[in-house]
């Protein structure tokens, strides 16, 4: 999108720069200009588009963080175990599993802090039982 408003703002200054007698009168000058106008326009709105879906995006990302904490506590408690007994080791792989697991056992809630509380517990609950 912005080499395509690029080549237009160029096509357009060329066309300006090697115009002779009345701009005005330049018909391929005056659709350019109206060309680079709409593109310009369309290009703002995506970008508007495109800022505004980020945003949502990291609220929604940061409501997750409580999760992520929760989870990465018991990990690292998990993986110390060994120190207590060699018998208690756990891969990380074995962890990202068990955690993709809990996501599709974990109640679906339309309200994220439910949803939060829902991943939470199911996956403690899980932790505990392996």
């Amino acid at each position: 999108m912005a080499r395509q408003l690029q080549t237009l703002e160029d096509k357009v200054l060329e066309l300006l720069s090697n115009a002779q007698g009345n701009i005005l009168d330049d018909e391929v000058l005056i659709n350019t200009l109206s060309e680079s106008k709409a593109k310009s326009s369309e290009i703002g709105a995506k970008r508007d588009t495109a800022a505004e879906t980020e945003r949502r995006i990291d609220v929604t990302r940061q409501g997750f963080r409580p999760v992520a904490k929760r989870t990465s506590t018991l990990f690292f408690c998990v993986s110390n175990l060994h120190a207590v007994e060699h018998m208690y080791e756990w891969s990380m792989r074995w962890y990202i599993d068990l955690f993709e697991r809990a996501i599709g056992a974990a109640p679906r809630e339309s309200a994220l802090p439910k949803r939060l509380r829902g991943l939470i517990d199911t996956f403690s609950l899980m932790l505990y039982r392996n």
